[in-house]
């Protein structure tokens, strides 16, 4: 192997770097590489139920679930810049010896594996208070870089101009970059121009992933805490997935384009009456089963008995919010969904697009 170290950075947010990470680990177990996997520095993070409460960067959780190992905080998650740390530590720099942190988990982790991907965070300059940058801890780790960015031209350009720069500064080699979340329509000139780009700065296209729907959707946990929902019905399911929205008051047979995973918003006083016009719809097309996946309903007022009925039958979640149908559908709309424990066959995609989609060799 040319590189036993990968640092996976991005050139912002919300651009796939935990997916594509994901991806990577997975070709390279593919490959018969005993990998592990580190985030050194994290943002959000949960609790774990061990002595002490350690926190865990939530991306750490997820990557344990799929690689199957279990949890050692100082190990796979060595730092968490939470609330009130950055000012903690501008003011208090000399009660923090953070560098040895992520020191001693690179040691043991390089120990036991024979290649280490970490995963970054946020944008290359996250953590550059705490003399912690993603350009920083890459050149402590002595990793190569492989960088991820959204899909486009001109604007991936510039952004890619900026962030390499960053590592640059610090001397941290670039192995490649992965364009993400590509229009399928437009890989062919975004490879063109991107490819023609990095050919002149001497750095290798690793590929471009497709955009892919299915990876953008929101679970029922994403949606209840957009709209700042409560759950009157069927609790246990928010793990449905959503493909699509429709709004009750547009329920006819032209809105309704898919037949799978849909999440209805409606005025709760028209609720039964949606139901039962998606109902008929789905049984006149030959679909047997309910076509959603979650119901919001706003206003006041009561279910009407087949409503109800048909929700609990199909065990479909119901949730209310005190926001109106058009605030609901675009609290909805701006979610951010990141990939996680709930969402395996996420996993399982993201998986399946870089092994389609980027060539490892120039690394391996």
């Amino acid at each position: 192997m040319k590189y036993k170290k990968l640092y996976v950075a991005a050139t912002n947010q919300h651009v796939g770097k935990t997916t594509s990470t994901l991806g990577l680990i997975h070709a390279l177990k593919a490959n018969n590489i005993d990998t592990g996997y580190c985030k050194p520095v994290g943002q959000e993070f949960v609790e774990l139920e061990q002595e002490g409460f350690p926190r865990v960067d939530k991306d750490t959780m997820l990557f344990s679930k799929v690689m199957k190992f279990d949890i050692e905080p100082k190990i796979h998650s060595p730092i968490i810049i939470g609330k009130g740390a950055t000012a903690k530590f501008l003011d208090y720099p000399e009660n923090y010896d953070l560098e040895s942190l992520v020191y001693n988990a690179a040691n043991e982790l390089e120990r036991r594996h024979e290649m280490v991907v970490y995963e970054g965070t946020g944008h290359p300059g996250v953590g550059r208070v705490a003399n912690l940058s993603n350009a920083q801890v890459a050149k402590m780790l002595g990793a190569g870089v492989i960088m991820i960015a959204k899909g486009g031209i001109g604007n991936t350009i510039d952004r890619l101009h900026l962030s390499m720069a960053v590592f640059r500064e610090q001397q941290v080699p670039i192995l490649g970059v992965i364009i993400n979340k590509v229009r399928p329509d437009k890989i062919d000139k975004i490879r063109h121009y991107i490819g023609k780009h990095l050919d002149q700065i001497g750095i290798p296209l690793l590929g471009l992933v497709p955009y892919d729907r299915t990876l953008s959707n929101p679970l029922m946990v994403n949606v209840k805490d957009a709209v700042m929902g409560e759950v009157l019905m069927n609790k246990d399911f928010l793990d449905n997935k959503v493909e699509d929205i429709v709004a009750g008051s547009l329920v006819d047979k032209r809105e309704l384009k898919r037949f799978n995973n849909l999440l209805l918003v409606v005025s709760i006083t028209r609720l039964q009456e949606a139901v039962l016009k998606i109902k008929t719809i789905a049984e006149r097309e030959g679909h047997h089963e309910t076509p959603l996946s979650v119901i919001i309903v706003t206003n006041s007022g009561i279910i009407g008995s087949k409503a109800r009925n048909y929700i609990e039958k199909h065990n479909i979640p119901l949730i209310k919010t005190h926001l109106d149908t058009y605030g609901s559908v675009l609290k909805i709309s701006r979610i951010e969904v990141k990939i996680n424990t709930r969402t395996p066959w996420k996993v399982q995609r993201a998986n399946e697009l870089i092994k389609e989609n980027v060539d490892l060799s120039l690394i391996l």
